[in-house]
């Protein structure tokens, strides 16, 4: 197993940096292979800037910007997003690197004389997961669309292999959380874990 966990907070104290911790942990029990990438402590730019746009579809001479990231992509079989809700959706970090990574003919393939749609590109991707925090309830996340969930677990998961296993789990109502909720959170988690590797169960748990 080849896992990218893809992690975006600006606080290193955070509860989603113990959410990636658990992660992380979980990933080495499994015996996978794991690459980090750690948004705000790699200072990475969101935006697409005017010369990747024009060189948008021009591969592989688009992935010169994000040539790490890109590789990264291109190694894993299986990608983990942790992150925070913020408006309903993704911190704006984390849409750049949407933006800016997932790229013709790495994520997906343009269409052509034979097809009119675009086509999956991470088809050597197996396993997806989404970590997150939300401060609205889950009723009104769910009222309003829940964008980020949808962005990742529908659009990301539509470039995946056909049969793509995926795991999602989200501490809602974060601004009123306990002790007690946010370690209960991290048992979910860590049971989503287990069913996304495939992994026995474990008893180690991350405590927030």
């Amino acid at each position: 197993m080849r896992a990218l966990v893809v992690y975006c907070h600006p606080d290193p104290a955070s509860f989603t940096a113990a959410i990636r911790d658990l992660v992380l942990a979980r990933l080495e029990d499994a015996g996978a292979e794991t690459r980090l990438h750690d948004l705000y402590a790699d200072e990475f730019a969101p935006g697409l800037s005017r010369a990747e746009w024009q060189g948008y579809l021009n591969s592989p001479e688009n992935r010169a910007p994000v040539a790490q990231a890109a590789d990264d992509l291109d190694w894993c079989d299986t990608l983990i997003f942790v992150y925070p809700t913020w408006w309903y959706g993704l911190p704006a970090l984390l849409k750049g690197w949407l933006d800016r990574v997932l790229l013709p003919d790495l994520a997906f393939l343009m269409p052509d004389r034979m097809n009119r749609t675009i086509r999956p590109g991470l088809t050597h991707i197996t396993r997806l997961g989404v970590f997150t925090t939300c401060g609205a309830s889950r009723w009104l996340t769910l009222f309003v669309g829940a964008p980020g969930k949808r962005t990742l677990l529908r659009g990301v998961r539509l470039l995946c292999a056909k049969r793509c296993r995926t795991a999602f789990a989200a501490h809602y109502l974060m601004d009123s959380s306990t002790p007690a909720s946010r370690n209960a959170h991290l048992v979910r988690v860590g049971r989503a874990m287990d069913r996304l590797t495939g992994a026995r169960p474990q008893t180690r748990q991350a405590t927030a």
